[in-house]
C-alpha cells in the first residue's frame, strides 16, 4: 500500500463520516396537515406530519364532538364561527395562503347565515 492509497482511504472515510452526520441532523420535509371542525366552535389542528392519515387522526383527536377533518398539503386552513350563536353558522377553508383561507372561511360563515363571524382558529403546514 502506498502513501497515496492510505491518504485516499482516509479521505473517503472522512467524507463518509461527514455525510452520515449530515443525515443525522437533516430534518424530514413534512408538509401534511389537517384541520378538524365541529359544532359550537370545536376544532383540532395538526401540521407538519409525514402522512395524511396521521395528521387527520391527530386533528380529530383534539376536536370535541362530531368533527369533520380536512387536509392541507402545503397550504393553510381557517375556521370561522358566528359569535352571535357559536353553535350556529360556521365554516372552514383551505387555501395556499393564510390570508386567502381567513377571508374564505369568514365569507362562507356569513353565507351560511352567520351574523358576527370571526376566525376561531387557523393553521398552516410547513410549506403553507
Amino acid at each position: 500500500m502506498t502513501l497515496f492509497d492510505a491518504a485516499r482511504g482516509r479521505a473517503l472515510l472522512a467524507s463518509a463520516a461527514i455525510f452520515t452526520l449530515l443525515g443525522l441532523f437533516a430534518t424530514p420535509s413534512w408538509a401534511v396537515g389537517a384541520f378538524a371542525v365541529g359544532k359550537c366552535g370545536a376544532y383540532g389542528q395538526a401540521y407538519d406530519y409525514p402522512a395524511e392519515a396521521a395528521a387527520r387522526a391527530a386533528a380529530l383527536k383534539q376536536c370535541k364532538g362530531e368533527c369533520t377533518a380536512v387536509t392541507m398539503k402545503r397550504a393553510c386552513a381557517a375556521f370561522a364561527v358566528d359569535m352571535a350563536n357559536p353553535c350556529g353558522a360556521h365554516a372552514y377553508a383551505v387555501k395556499p395562503r393564510i390570508s386567502s383561507s381567513l377571508n374564505a372561511a369568514t365569507k362562507k360563515c356569513y353565507e351560511f347565515g352567520g351574523k358576527e363571524c370571526v376566525i376561531r382558529a387557523w393553521a398552516c403546514d410547513a410549506k403553507g
